[in-house]
């Protein structure tokens, strides 16, 4: 598409945690999905990662909003911004100016209609034309490569920051879902509590997310083992400075709570699968996708607990929005994109 198209068409994955565009089949924004507001005027200050850096540290005049909680639109103003503040960055970077944007936006399965509509609006309100909306673990379906519109059973379990979405997908249409509240910024919360509890230092958001990344399993035995990872923060009773070195057997116990409300999840959501493509899934396995595919040891206690093999997608956090770029090039063959 040149400069004189008139509709340009953009693929986006409006995450909790991040949100990622895609305009000819290339990522052009992969940024997290935070704004940072004046608390006076309202204006826009930044988006994505330069807000991300404000996050937690702002002063009374700045506000830093993450618009999403749990996989939907928590404040309607501050995701229109951020919308409208990326889709910027696709045409900075892209050198286009388009009178008309088509945009096919991932959506989490378990959506209720009020919250189809606060996306549509904050959608179009940003400067779409034609918004098209595709649920998540489809759009994962599309991304992992899988064929959706073959008569055969395939599972997904992409765990992102503020859902867990679980499908069973078959000829083109989700046969049964279960989409849970608990997700990756679950966890993180979880290890902000237990480090307050067990090690008396009050960490941030973000030193939580990190000890996730740098530390965080699902299992009390890994194979290969990460370091521990050091957290400097103050202490809750005398506020004196700490430096506490963190195991992953400690997160792997801090987070079990929420990992086994996974676990129940996915079970809950093959009870539901009709037998015959019940068959197809135990032959071909269950994916997962999302940033929560990441954690250490995942995929093998899954395996073990329900006991099909669970396999990570090559790249599990562009997964949703690889699917939704593709469905948006086919528009008119997938029919079950949301109109």
């Amino acid at each position: 598409m040149g400069l004189f198209s008139f509709t340009q068409e953009i693929a986006i994955d409006l995450g909790t945690a991040n949100t990622v565009i895609i305009h000819n089949d290339k990522i052009v924004v992969d940024e997290p999905s935070v704004v940072a507001l004046d608390k006076r005027t309202d204006k826009l200050l930044a988006v994505g990662e330069k807000a991300r850096l404000m996050y937690e540290k702002t002063h009374e005049n700045i506000r830093t909003i993450r618009p999403l909680r749990d996989g939907v639109i928590a404040d309607f103003y501050a995701a229109e911004q951020m919308i409208r503040g990326m889709v910027k960055m696709v045409s900075s970077k892209s050198h286009w100016f388009s009178p008309s944007l088509r945009m096919v936006i991932g959506i989490p399965s378990g959506s209720t209609e009020v919250e189809i509509r606060a996306v549509r609006d904050s959608s179009e309100h940003a400067g779409g034309r034609d918004v098209y909306m595709i649920y998540e673990p489809m759009a994962a379906a599309i991304g992992i490569g899988l064929d959706v519109l073959a008569p055969e059973g395939n599972m997904i379990v992409d765990i992102g920051g503020g859902t867990t979405e679980i499908a069973v997908i078959s000829l083109g249409g989700i046969v049964s879902n279960n989409s849970i509240r608990v997700a990756g910024d679950d966890l993180t919360s979880d290890i902000q509590e237990y480090m307050g509890r067990q090690h008396n230092v009050k960490v941030g958001e973000r030193t939580a997310e990190m000890i996730k990344i740098n530390v965080g399993s699902a299992l009390t035995e890994l194979d290969n083992p990460p370091e521990d990872y050091v957290v400097h923060g103050p202490n809750r009773m005398t506020a004196l400075p700490m430096e506490v070195p963190v195991s992953y057997q400690e997160i792997a116990h801090c987070i079990e709570k929420s990992i086994s409300k996974i676990e129940a999840a996915v079970l809950n959501a093959l009870e539901h699968t009709p037998p015959e493509l019940y068959a197809d899934i135990v032959r071909n396995g269950i994916w997962l996708a999302g940033g929560g595919a990441l954690l250490r040891g995942l995929d093998k206690r899954l395996t073990d607990k329900i006991g099909i093999p669970f396999r990570i997608a090559d790249d599990p956090l562009h997964a949703v929005a690889k699917g939704t770029g593709v469905a948006l090039k086919n528009i008119d063959q997938f029919s079950f994109l949301i109109r």
